[in-house]
């Protein structure tokens, strides 16, 4: 079997495990100069802070017409489930913490674990995506019954502006997680499929890293707003 060193000129080489020869710089980038993927995610996230911006500002907007029409409490907190939406956020975040050890997994080559797993020191990027993949199903799942509950209480966008920014702002984030969980079956098929693990499917995977902490930083305000910020 040919060895990582075995190259066949013109920029490309077959390392080990590799059933075709693979351009260089899919392997190891090119030095000094910045990933194409990962600046590309950076800029579409600017746009997408934009759009959250927006979010808030009409929250805001709406919550001070609401106010000075004098027409009572802004918020119906009674019918908030405060404590599950904690849970929930608090998985959230602790997913963004997972999927940085799996960012430094994949930096370091190391896509599946080595030994048993419950061996949780040397998990690889696949078991700690894994594990984010169903840390934000698992808070995906939990605002879908809170949509469910509120729905059968009265509180819908159509009954009050509260309702309506609720559902809205939540509403959106939950598709960017729900965008996430899409994007990390797709880094971790590619694992699967692909013979040799390369630096092209290593930015990937800190591309996919940059939207998810986006993603949980977003919904700390978020939630933080809505929830508390009566």
């Amino acid at each position: 079997m040919a060895s990582s060193s075995d190259s066949i000129g013109a920029g490309r080489a077959i390392p080990t495990g590799a059933l075709h020869p693979i351009a260089t710089t899919r392997l190891s980038g090119i030095p000094g100069r910045p990933d194409p993927l990962a600046v590309g995610v950076i800029i579409w996230l600017a746009s997408e802070l934009m759009f959250f911006a927006a979010i808030f500002a009409a929250y805001f907007n709406m919550r001070n017409i609401h106010a000075a029409a004098g027409t009572g409490g802004w918020t119906p907190a009674e019918w908030l489930d405060v404590p599950k939406a904690v849970l929930v956020t608090a998985v959230l975040v602790l997913s963004s913490v997972t999927c940085q050890l799996g960012v430094h997994a994949a930096e370091h080559g190391r896509v599946s674990r080595t030994g048993a797993l419950t061996n949780i020191g040397g998990w690889g990027m696949r078991e700690w995506y894994t594990l984010t993949f169903v840390m934000g199903a698992f808070f995906l799942s939990g605002q879908v019954m809170e949509y469910a509950t509120l729905y059968s209480d009265g509180l819908t966008p159509q009954a009050y502006a509260y309702g309506s920014v609720f559902f809205f702002g939540t509403g959106f984030h939950a598709l960017h997680v729900l965008g996430g969980l899409v994007a990390f079956l797709f880094v971790l098929a590619r694992t699967y499929f692909a013979r040799t693990f390369t630096h092209e499917q290593a930015v990937s995977a800190v591309a996919i890293s940059y939207y998810w902490h986006f993603v949980d930083v977003v919904w700390i305000i978020l939630f933080s707003v809505i929830y508390f910020l009566h």
